[in-house]
């Protein structure tokens, strides 16, 4: 039994404590077992802060070295950025476009009676910031706090611009400080090793707060509303990520096995920022380089969220719907468009896409009291996007890696992570 146990791959393992999360949590409800409920949203905590912890210091360290450490990487640092862009742009409008095509067919909105007030709306709305607000919030005041808050845009930016500074010292010094960095991220990356041991218990007790708190009777209300956003999400996945894979010879088989476990882990926990580390690292053992990982990789968290922009659309159509409001084909691309916009560098906020979603609705004078239902049902919706915004930046780095000419066919032994 132990031989059998202790050979169980960590997706295996993953998987198991999903179901015995669920089971748990029917079992326990946090109305009756408020003390158990504090335990299971404890240890989901207490996984997330660990994967928390490690994500300046991997950021930096890997796209430092990746920058500074060839000479002629400056010139590819630019011509990467703008061929990721050029993609997110595309991609992301697409997504856009499936999920406002599937709210107008299947028009989940139609009967929902919004709740009479919405405070709760106009207090998400509170946060929404401005373009020049997003735009100027990615240059930090302090590296420091960036680091601390996990502002990973803006900790990209810094370390870009510290990297080309690097470049520019003596060999030196420059040597030196390369070497530090290097270790630095040789000991994160068996940090990330470390904390995934952990992963199992952090995802059941994930799954089983969030069934606790709301009940199985979750997944029955809103049902066209989710049903709508989980079948937009496989046919984006189908129609739009799954051919882009064909055209730039992704190995689709070994794709999938690297992004099975951290996919798990964003469906389960809800949070990018816990799946990134092991994305990383299982982006760069299927043969993608480093120094592309690291930079496509935490930028497509704020440029490249197609799960939250598919989500945007589907949402923002459906508060109209309950609340009678018909607007024209024109108008809803307007408003599609100012989500998309807004929707750029907050992936940190709490709830950002809840806050999203209601400013953007407030700018336009829209009603927005059914932000206030979808708020039950958020939980279950935000394991999907962010799955497939995981998923999606996956991807951006293979087609990268592709696009540069760089992508390795057989990877190097030492970027092989051992199951768990």
């Amino acid at each position: 039994m132990l031989k059998f146990l202790s050979s169980r791959s960590l997706t295996q393992w993953i998987l198991f404590a999903m179901v015995v999360g669920v089971f748990l949590g029917w079992l326990f409800p946090k109305a009756s077992y408020p003390d158990l409920a504090v335990v299971f949203t404890l240890l989901s905590s207490l996984f997330i802060r660990m994967i928390q912890s490690l994500i300046a210091p991997l950021i930096f360290a890997t796209l430092v070295i990746g920058i500074a450490g060839h000479g002629d990487d400056i010139k590819k640092v630019g011509r990467l950025a703008l061929k990721s862009l050029i993609y997110f742009e595309v991609v992301t409008t697409l997504a856009l476009f499936i999920g406002l095509a599937a709210v107008n067919i299947t028009r989940p909105g139609v009967g929902i009676t919004p709740p009479q007030t919405a405070e709760k709306a106009q207090e998400l709305a509170k946060n929404q910031g401005t373009l020049t607000t997003i735009v100027e919030h990615i240059v930090p005041k302090s590296v420091i706090k960036a680091a601390a808050e996990n502002e990973v845009l803006q900790i990209v930016f810094w370390a870009i611009i510290f990297a080309i500074a690097l470049t520019q010292i003596k060999e030196k010094h420059r040597h030196t400080l390369l070497e530090g960095l290097e270790a630095l991220s040789e000991v994160m990356f068996k940090f990330v090793g470390i904390v995934m041991k952990f992963a199992p218990i952090g995802v059941g007790a994930a799954i089983a707060a969030t069934v606790g708190d709301s009940g199985l009777d979750v997944l029955k209300n809103l049902a066209m509303l989710i049903v709508t956003l989980y079948l937009a999400l496989v046919i984006f996945l189908l129609v739009v990520l799954l051919p882009i894979a064909y055209v730039f010879r992704v190995p689709i088989k070994r794709f999938g096995k690297a992004i099975a476990e951290p996919a798990l882990i964003a469906f389960s926990t809800t949070s990018s920022e816990a799946a990134l580390p092991k994305a990383m690292l299982a982006m760069e053992a299927l043969g993608v380089p480093k120094r592309i990982v690291a930079f496509v990789m935490p930028t497509g968290y704020s440029f490249n969220l197609d799960g939250t922009t598919l989500y945007l659309a589907v949402a923002s159509i459906f508060c109209l719907q309950a609340s009678g409001v018909e607007i024209t084909w024109g108008q809803q691309i307007v408003l599609m468009l100012a989500l998309m916009l807004t929707s750029k560098g907050v992936a940190a906020v709490p709830r950002a896409s809840l806050v999203i979603l209601s400013g953007t609705l407030i700018s336009f004078k829209y009603p927005v009291e059914a932000v206030g239902v979808i708020l039950g049902v958020d939980a279950l919706m935000d394991m999907a996007r962010t799955t497939v915004n995981l998923i999606g930046n996956c991807l951006a780095t293979v087609v990268m890696a592709r696009w540069e000419g760089e992508f390795q066919e057989e990877p190097e032994a030492r970027n092989q992570e051992p199951e768990a």
